[in-house]
């Protein structure tokens, strides 16, 4: 698998995404993957609000989140179904404004992945949202897949044997999230101005529709249940 990151100019609020990416993304390969930063599709959305103070961030990541807790670091919340800080509300390389999630990541994933097809007149691509997190007791963040469209965001090995004949009963692969994570690690999170990069030779399943569930699991379900426990007695 190859990541190529891509430099561009800084994207403004309110302009064309799709425009944007065709500038920078001349040609794509047949079973390739656009990956493309939340960030700029959340400008293209004009999703941002003027930073006023700590009380007015507080109210809007509550009002973003299904759950918030305030921690020590930062607030702790649940959106969308994924743990993630401050509902994804940023401030960093926002110049002074408080920069929210798109919309609904799967629904641009699609739109985008439409138009590129029929422009570069292929069948097999992929269009990848990312985002950040964090993990419990690890230090730093990685990507996470916010939406897709064109492949499998999970591939299932239960039902399959290992290599000594065990059934396996759990065992999956996220490959939505696998595949932001190597990405972001390319594109960076700082000032490197990357927030679009080109996968190929992914070995992902390239499918027309997408289970938008699939990566999904209660909290009830969940390997971390007993820091969630406050949670669930809401």
């Amino acid at each position: 698998m190859q990541i190529k990151a891509i430099k561009t100019r800084i994207f403004r609020e309110n302009e064309d995404l799709f425009s944007f990416v065709l500038k920078y993304v001349k040609k794509m390969r047949e079973k390739s993957v656009l990956v493309i930063t939340s960030k700029i599709v959340a400008l293209s959305e004009g999703r941002t609000i003027d930073y006023k103070n700590k009380e007015q961030k507080a109210a809007l990541i509550k009002k973003e989140s299904s759950y918030a807790i305030k921690t020590k670091q930062t607030w702790l919340t649940i959106k969308d179904g994924m743990v993630m800080s401050s509902a994804g509300i940023d401030e960093s390389n926002a110049k002074g404004k408080l920069i929210l999630l798109p919309k609904d990541s799967f629904i641009s994933a699609e739109l985008i992945r439409k138009k590129l097809r029929k422009i570069f007149k292929i069948k097999n691509l992929g269009v990848l949202i990312t985002d950040s997190r964090i993990f419990p007791l690890r230090a730093g963040i990685v990507g996470v897949a916010l939406g897709y469209a064109g492949f499998q965001g999970v591939r299932n090995y239960v039902g399959g044997k290992d290599i000594f004949g065990r059934i396996l009963k759990m065992s999956k692969t996220d490959v939505a999230d696998s595949l932001a994570t190597a990405a972001v690690v390319c594109m960076g999170e700082g000032k490197e101005q990357q927030p679009l990069a080109v996968i190929t030779n992914a070995p992902v399943v390239f499918t027309e529709k997408i289970n938008k569930k699939e990566l999904k699991i209660s909290p009830k379900n969940d390997l971390y249940l007993p820091l969630f426990g406050s949670i669930l007695k809401k």
